[in-house]
């Protein structure tokens, strides 16, 4: 969600709960908006012939590549990207301070002034493309999606809104691991350490489960106002979990025989709730590990909660990683699809391509791998949309600073 082996924000819905199987033209700028070109030349592919040159990472081997080897490069709008590389700079790797240093003094809306051959020229002549694949050789992984739920809540919990939602008990991270999800709500230990605990209220088990998985989302409090007299949003962000393993409910449902591993699905296991409403307690008690919540103000909705890198998540342009795969705070080059989205009548549209450069500022406990990446879509029904459909077959390369040492 949003981390963790559980970043700060989620698990992705496809990737945790069907677990680890699955411009526009704009300002001409002035001279002065307009950096110079660095003269070093950087890590340069291998000639014809020669060995190639490669970096090792404990999960992953890079390998020098060209601009011209990253499939749609020269299509994506990269001004888009910029306020997300602006916002990884706030925190950046030591192999980054130059770099962000002058992305930093440049601000965060220099990408988005300037016309978009300006922003590519900058970053190929400051960054060297590296393709990432496994240990094995394989370039081919997967990408899935995640996103930041909005739901319906309460702070008092009435006859509709009666699941809790609670922040971290006192003990947790002292002992290991923390009693399981069955021994918190059915023992008397259990319910001592969540009494007053409780946060908000829901209306449905399932988004227990939802903001669980996801480790993040947005709360529209049905009994508190904001100052124009609608529901006030508030942000719950990843607080901890009970350090249980985590069992996937698809994959418990698949085991069942509800469904088969293919049609593992945020709908169908809805749909399969909805039809087994007697059994829903018992799919929630398959996976021992509880997730807890803070409690945030939500200032500016249009900010995404924070992921593992400590930087809010930019929709579309924001990823999860495996740390030992690409480090926080990395530019990464995406060649995939963007996910069938079927019409009311079941037919589905043609699949475009998403070819993109995005940021790698968060991690989660099944983002594991290579070639693994998990997309932020955003927040909302649209999010939740697309983020419950993404399964695509993955290509990526990394961007690191020219003259800069093997990413550690």
């Amino acid at each position: 969600m949003i981390v963790r082996p559980f970043s700060k924000l989620r698990w992705a819905i496809p990737a945790l709960i069907v677990g680890s199987l699955m411009g526009c033209g704009l300002l001409s700028p002035t001279p002065r908006e307009t950096p110079a070109p660095v003269e070093a030349p950087g890590m340069a592919p291998s000639m014809p012939g020669a060995a190639p040159v490669t970096w090792q990472r404990p999960k992953a081997t890079w390998t020098a590549a060209s601009w011209a080897d990253l499939p749609g490069w020269d299509k994506d709008p990269v001004q888009e990207w910029w306020p997300a590389l602006w916002r990884g700079c706030v925190k950046p790797a030591a192999a980054w301070a130059p770099v962000c240093a002058e992305v930093r003094k440049l601000g965060p809306q220099w990408g988005t002034q300037v016309q978009d051959g300006f922003v590519r020229q900058w970053v190929q002549s400051r960054l060297q493309p590296w393709r990432v694949s496994a240990p094995d050789g394989r370039t081919s992984g997967l990408l899935t999606g995640y996103f930041e739920p909005l739901l319906d809540g309460r702070r008092m919990p009435d006859a509709r809104f009666r699941y809790p939602l609670h922040r971290a008990p006192q003990g947790l991270g002292v002992r290991k691991p923390f009693l399981s999800r069955n021994e918190l709500e059915r023992t008397p230990e259990g319910r001592a350490a969540l009494a007053g605990r409780e946060l908000v209220y829901l209306a449905d088990p399932l988004d227990v489960l939802l903001i669980q998985v996801q480790g993040s989302g947005r709360i529209r409090l049905q009994d508190e106002r904001d100052a124009q007299g609608l529901p006030k949003v508030v942000r719950l962000a990843f607080g901890g979990h009970n350090d249980q393993p985590y069992v996937s409910v698809a994959r418990w449902l698949v085991d069942q025989g509800a469904f088969s591993l293919e049609q593992a699905s945020w709908p169908a296991i809805r749909n399969w709730a909805t039809a087994n409403p007697a059994r829903v307690d018992e799919m929630m008690h398959a996976n021992p590990r509880v997730v807890f919540f803070r409690e945030e103000p939500l200032p500016d909705p249009t900010v995404g909660p924070s992921g593992a890198q400590g930087v809010p998540l930019t929709p579309g342009r924001s990823i999860a990683v495996d740390r030992e795969s690409v480090p926080l705070g990395t530019p990464v080059w995406l060649d995939s699809t963007v996910p069938q989205v079927w019409s009311a009548n079941g037919n589905g549209a043609p699949t475009p391509l998403l070819q993109r450069l995005v940021m790698a500022q968060d991690t989660g406990g099944a983002i594991l791998g290579a070639v693994r990446a998990d997309y932020f879509w955003g927040w909302g029904d649209e999010a939740l949309a697309m983020a419950g459909r993404t399964k695509q077959s993955l290509a990526l390369w990394v961007l690191w600073p020219q003259g800069a040492g093997p990413a550690r």
